[in-house]
């Protein structure tokens, strides 16, 4: 009976043996553009962890990474890939319908909506049952679009932010107490998943009070700076870094991870400098903020760049500019042709300056536009281009393509390398008027810049009709803790005369061209810092801090 049995089970078995090879062949033949043979994907079905995480097996048996798996599949799936998806708000169906803990568990978030069809972005294709779910929550059929996880946790968590599950309007002109750092750091105990950590109630509200203390101080920066045994927060007052307080070093993952939130980063990511950006509000207030982040040694370094719209006056009388300057430089910028630059180094207010400039434009009969790295200002009429590295938009590109926009003044946020500068030197000479910004100490060094650059010396005197140097002073205020209040703009301005085109295309240095200017009638920046000490604006001790 045995024997019979046996003999019984090997004839049925074999014809069905070789029924599911045949369907595994097969099947494998589909997935061969994956790089996942027959026998791969019969390993796939006895596979640990195949029901409950798929595509995670299935990534293991293609034996490559997330974001090649992902190319691959979707490229055989027929379905778009993007590696950065960008939340649109006409997704806001998405989040008001769908639970944030059940799009965090299924990695899908949603990208956007004509009314009639979701686009969503998923990590993890292989779960048809939860996209039938989301369209029945939804009432409305689904696009699927495929991105890597981190990517996609980062659209969630925006998406449920601007829903208003996280709180970015600072509402209460909360004081910095040390119980509310106490509060915060009591909240946290061992927590350590990162993103619960900054959804907390305590760590919101702490932010929240140290950028709303930032603001009610004026400051431009705020630093969050680790050290070996303790945290210490600065914020940059009128140019100055001053010690603001010190919390527990325990909460600096907190802050890093709300901040990172705010501004759409990857929290996970500890290990590597990041960038983001984000806007809040204080009453009728828009402050936009511009976030970086570095790994140290003893943690993550954050730096904020602050810009309250509404406390900065684009005008030249609000920056101090004296009415000599401001007349020639008018004049300048009046030109229908040309290049006028303005330099300065990192943070003397060079980009203020220029929208100023820009706002005496008549932008009625001109067509203003730009290209920044950031767009610091929003301005009327004007049409302003930013730069995006990762979209392949540089000044250089994004110059050229400008020029295709019929544009009759153009301002290039910085000019960097060879290319730009060749870029606008071009535009300036062919009916453009060229506003631009360049790193130099002085206005006269600015010439021999450009032509370190790689600027030939004809086209420099062809095309630069003048260049305005400036630096920031703090204002005198006695009534002030500091002695001052505020800040304002010392300037010299070069006008590129026969004499200065002469010495350029005899490649003279910039102690030369400084020396036949002045014998021209140039005003050094110091001579218009001690007029303005004589009435009263600043002091001399500040002059001889930003200017020695």
């Amino acid at each position: 009976m045995a024997a019979a049995g046996n003999g019984k089970a090997n004839g049925e078995g074999a014809p069905t043996t070789a029924i599911v090879t045949r369907r595994w062949d097969r099947v494998g033949a589909l997935y061969k553009d994956l790089g996942v043979s027959a026998d791969k994907l019969r390993q796939f079905a006895a596979a640990e962890g195949s029901d409950e995480a798929p595509w995670d097996t299935m990534i293991q048996l293609m034996a490559t990474d997330e974001q090649t798996a992902l190319e691959r599949f979707a490229d055989r799936c027929g379905l778009p890939f993007e590696v950065e998806p960008r939340l649109e708000e006409s997704a806001a169906r998405f989040y008001e319908l769908v639970p944030a803990d059940l799009a965090r568990s299924l990695m899908i978030g949603g990208i956007s909506s004509d009314g009639h069809v979701m686009t969503v972005a998923t990590g993890q294709p292989m779960q048809p049952s939860a996209f039938s779910m989301l369209e029945d929550l939804l009432d409305m059929p689904i696009v699927i679009v495929l991105s890597p996880r981190a990517a996609v946790a980062s659209l969630i968590n925006r998406g449920y932010e601007q829903r208003g599950d996280l709180v970015e309007e600072i509402v209460d002109e909360m004081p910095l107490d040390p119980s509310a750092i106490e509060s915060a750091a009591g909240a946290i105990g061992k927590q350590t998943d990162l993103l619960a950590l900054a959804r907390q109630t305590p760590v919101i509200r702490l932010v929240n009070m140290i950028l709303f203390e930032a603001l009610r101080r004026r400051a431009s920066d705020v630093h969050v700076h680790p050290m070996e045994s303790k945290l210490v927060i600065r914020l940059r007052v009128d140019g100055m870094l001053v010690d603001a307080f010190s919390p527990p070093l325990s909460l600096a993952p907190a802050i890093s991870s709300r901040l990172k939130v705010m501004t759409d980063l990857d929290i996970a990511n500890r290990y590597s400098p990041q960038d983001g950006q984000t806007t809040v509000r204080i009453g009728s207030k828009k402050v936009d903020i511009r976030l970086s982040v570095i790994p140290t040694i003893y943690g993550e370094r954050i730096v904020l760049r602050l810009l309250d719209q509404s406390q900065t006056r684009l005008d030249l009388d609000d920056l101090g500019m004296s009415p000599i300057i401001q007349s020639e430089l008018m004049d300048l910028i009046d030109r229908p042709n040309g290049m006028v630059l303005v330099t300065g180094p990192t943070g003397s207010g060079k980009t203020t300056t220029l929208y100023a400039a820009l706002g005496r434009i008549d932008r009625d009969t001109r067509n203003v536009m730009t290209i920044e790295d950031p767009v610091e200002y929003r301005l009327e009429g004007i049409s302003q281009m930013q730069v995006n590295p990762k979209r392949n938009v540089t000044f250089a590109t994004g110059l050229r393509a400008l020029l295709r926009q019929d544009p009759d003044v153009i301002l290039v946020g910085e000019i960097r390398d060879h290319e730009t500068a060749q870029l606008a030197i071009q535009a300036s000479l062919t009916g453009h008027f060229v506003l631009a910004t360049l790193h130099t100490n002085d206005a006269p060094s600015a010439i021999p810049r450009l032509i370190d650059i790689g600027v030939e010396h004809y086209l420099v005197t062809s095309s630069l009709l003048g260049v305005l140097a400036q630096r920031l002073l703090r204002r005198s205020d006695p009534s002030s803790d500091t002695g001052y209040r505020g800040r304002l703009a010392v300037h010299e301005l070069l006008t590129v005369t026969d004499r200065i085109r002469e010495l350029t295309a005899q490649n003279a240095d910039g102690v030369t061209i400084r020396h036949a200017a002045i014998e021209e009638g140039f005003a050094p920046m110091r001579e218009d810092a001690m007029r303005k000490v004589e009435l009263g604006q600043t002091d001399e001790n500040e002059v001889f801090r930003a200017l020695h």
